[in-house]
């Protein structure tokens, strides 16, 4: 086998090492857009407990998302859910889905 083909295997054989990881993050990506996208509705109603429900579930997925692929906006969502989730536990709801809202436009923005 020449220098070309054992690149060329060699980089497809990387490339299917990867993928599934990309496309792991994206999943966890999605499902912290949308857990993040319940919890700013349920904090918009001013049910703040079911706002830090779903701030955790979203973070959790975010976590996930940074861990299999790590990105400075998952980073700042990462940040914006955790403090969404400490005004939620005060009681503060205003306060928790402003970060909610700023954690989505970062999570959002990682997909892109």
């Amino acid at each position: 086998m020449n220098r070309r083909n054992f690149a060329f295997a060699l980089s497809i054989g990387a490339a299917f090492l990867l993928a599934p990881g990309l496309a792991f993050a994206a999943d966890h990506l999605a499902e912290a857009i949308s857990h993040t996208k319940e919890a700013i509705a349920t904090g918009e109603q001013g049910r703040v407990d079911m706002l830090v429900t779903h701030a955790e579930a979203a973070l959790k997925h975010a976590e996930a998302a940074e861990k299999a692929k790590s990105n400075t906006h998952t980073e700042e969502g990462i940040k914006h859910l955790e403090a969404a989730i400490d005004e939620g536990k005060k009681k503060v709801s205003g306060a928790a889905t402003t970060h909610a809202k700023e954690a989505l436009t970062h999570l959002e923005e990682a997909t892109k």
